[in-house]
């Protein structure tokens, strides 16, 4: 692939960390500063906490001016991609600092694209072009990615995923050349990688398919037997089913086709008929989704790029559940073992237990021995249960979405360490707790956004007729994607009601929640639900808040509010950002400039929960 004439800016990462133009590399700076540079170009185009960052570039041991110093950092960086040009790409977030790279500017990128596209290609059967592309992506390769800055633990284990990416890709193409016939090569290039990884399973398959393709069976029934004897004197266990078929296809001197441990001919298509997959089992994607284009790339890049957790985050309403799905479906052929949707809560709203969500899951997968009922969460059996789920993903492509997940514990036990699977939890709380998570932080829709999808569910037409009343309905729902889709499918049903006359009952916050009811999709249960989550000192903190007048609102405001100082109301503010009941700045900024505020259905809800509590409330000024 040549590249594009436009491109200024060269990152590397696929060997040493790099940095230029055309014209050369720059010289990186001190090495906490190419710490800081290798573990943003890791995860481009995301925001990387600051907690990440300080684990990077003090392992636990911080200095008390950690903060400013990668401040500091951070400021060199900017001048550093200024002289390409690029200086206004790292950005400060809410969930951290994001570097911008476009994906003809950073190699590791590149060669996700090519490795998408080439599975694309074999997908639809077409293997040389696949072959091709894989090849090509190889080449990207430098040598060992970050290989001067593994001693970092953060920045070795972004460096062991891109290795074992490439491992993926080589041996996407081995199994493409394979199906061409080209069996020579590759048994000329594995048996070093072999070597290096003698435990992976897809790698000695692709060993003793060459082998055995170039009429060298003894040595392909050999190679099968060195990894049968390394699993059992190591760990007490037997190579897979699915290559147990593949090695006793060979016994039998069969006819084979060329291809890799589960090519869909012969023996291999029932050695893969032996490794169960799970489907598509997700609820059916909007028709009418809307906006996101920005955060669904974010998600279709990182969850097809081999990373293993994500985490949505945001208010009650925000659409995190229609985000994770619609994401779920666009990615069918990342994810061909299954891609399952978990509610996290039963239908009360109440948190499942992991052990439950484990139980569910092994029956799922029919795992021997883990059919029984659930568990007590943090036994032997539950450990236990969820190591063979884990174990179950490992040689497997599945997308596992954990849908409303209340804390880190229940998240945790289903996370696969390795492998191609990837697990996406939508969450109203942050789940700070998820150290190795890539996160995304949903706000309500802009003015479009709300417009476009109430337009789609009610007619254009019928909102370019009353232009303004639309822009006080969607005002009135806070701009929360669940609130303005009710809305939309109230007034779908009740197609005699004026958007004027709509728009007023919406504008009384006293009747507001009971409007936004549509058949059996109702707003309030899922108000309830948040707010049951909610501890007793962050209910009351959200009463005195709610009434704040509308809008975003100062510190100095809050701690009036709360009638305390503005020490303890920044604690009790963050405390509300953690459980994702308060909208954060979205700059970097001292906690005194902040300027925060309450999604308004939120307001409206507390406000009803402190009157039927009788709470005293003192009037807050503005």
């Amino acid at each position: 692939m040549a590249e594009p004439a436009h491109v200024s800016l060269r990152l590397s990462v696929l060997g040493p960390l790099s940095v230029g133009t055309a014209e050369g590399p720059f010289p990186l700076g001190p090495l906490k500063q190419r710490l800081l540079l290798a573990m943003l170009l890791c995860r481009p185009n995301t925001p990387v906490s600051l907690a990440l960052l300080t684990d990077t570039l003090w392992d636990g041991n911080p200095p008390r001016t950690a903060r400013k110093n990668i401040q500091v950092y951070v400021s060199a960086l900017r001048k550093l991609l200024d002289r390409a040009g690029a200086g206004d790409r790292l950005e400060h977030h809410p969930g951290g600092y994001l570097l911008r790279v476009r994906d003809d500017e950073l190699d590791s990128l590149r060669f996700q694209g090519l490795a998408r596209s080439a599975r694309e290609a074999a997908g639809q059967g077409a293997f040389g072009p696949a072959s091709r592309m894989l090849r090509e992506a190889m080449g990207l390769r430098q040598g060992p990615p970050l290989h001067d800055l593994r001693f970092s633990p953060t920045v070795r284990s972004e460096a062991e995923r891109l290795d074992s990416r490439y491992l993926q890709v080589y041996e996407d193409w081995a199994e493409a050349e394979l199906r061409l016939g080209r069996a020579t090569e590759v048994a000329d290039t594995v048996a070093d990688l072999v070597e290096r990884h003698p435990e992976r399973e897809r790698l000695r398959a692709v060993q003793m398919n060459a082998l055995f393709d170039q009429g060298r069976q003894t040595e392909a029934l050999a190679a099968y037997e060195g990894l049968r004897r390394l699993l059992a004197v190591e760990y007490g266990l037997q190579p897979s089913p699915a290559l147990e078929t593949l090695y006793r296809s060979m016994l039998d001197g069969g006819p084979q086709e060329p291809g890799g441990p589960f090519a869909p001919s012969g023996a291999r298509a029932a050695a893969r008929r032996s490794c169960r997959v799970l489907g598509a089992l997700l609820p059916q994607d909007l028709a009418d989704f809307t906006g996101r284009e920005r955060q669904l790339r974010f998600l279709l890049q990182l969850l097809g790029s081999d990373r293993h957790l994500a985490v949505v985050t945001g208010p009650v309403g925000t659409g995190k559940t229609a985000l994770a799905v619609h994401t779920a479906h666009r990615l069918a052929a990342e994810f061909p073992d299954g891609r399952v949707l978990i509610r996290m809560r039963d239908a009360a709203g109440r948190p499942r237990s992991a052990a439950s969500v484990v139980a569910e899951l092994a029956r799922m997968a029919d795992l021997p021995g883990q059919r029984a009922a659930a568990v007590d969460d943090g036994s032997e059996d539950a450990e236990e249960a969820a190591a063979a789920w884990r174990d179950w993903l490992g040689p497997r492509r599945i997308l596992l979405v954990l849908d409303d997940a209340a804390d880190e514990a229940s998240v945790r036990p289903l996370v696969p360490d390795s492998g191609g699977s990837a697990v996406l939890v939508t969450s109203r709380a942050q789940l700070a707790g998820l150290v190795s998570a890539d996160r995304l932080e949903l706000a309500p829709f802009d003015l479009g956004e709300s417009l476009e999808l109430l337009g789609r569910i009610v007619g254009h037409e019928r909102l370019r007729a009353c232009p303004e009343a639309a822009r006080r309905i969607v005002t009135a729902t806070g701009m929360l994607p669940l609130a303005v889709r009710v809305s939309g499918l109230k007034l779908a049903v009740r197609r005699h009601l004026p958007l004027g006359e709509y728009a007023a009952r919406l504008a009384d916050g006293r009747t507001v929640l009971d409007e936004l009811v549509a058949g059996d999709t109702d707003v309030r249960p899922r108000l309830a639900s948040g707010w049951r989550d909610l501890s007793a000192a962050d209910r009351t903190t959200l009463c005195l808040l709610g009434h704040l007048p509308e809008g975003p609102f100062t510190l100095r405001q809050a701690a009036a509010a709360l009638t305390c100082g503005q020490d303890d109301a920044l604690r009790r503010l963050e405390s509300l950002l953690d459980a994702g009941a308060l909208l954060a700045p979205d700059s970097e900024v001292t906690a005194h400039a902040a300027r925060y505020e309450l999604p308004r259905l939120t307001r409206v809800y507390a406000r009803e929960q402190s009157l039927l509590g009788m709470r005293p409330l003192p009037r807050a000024t503005a």
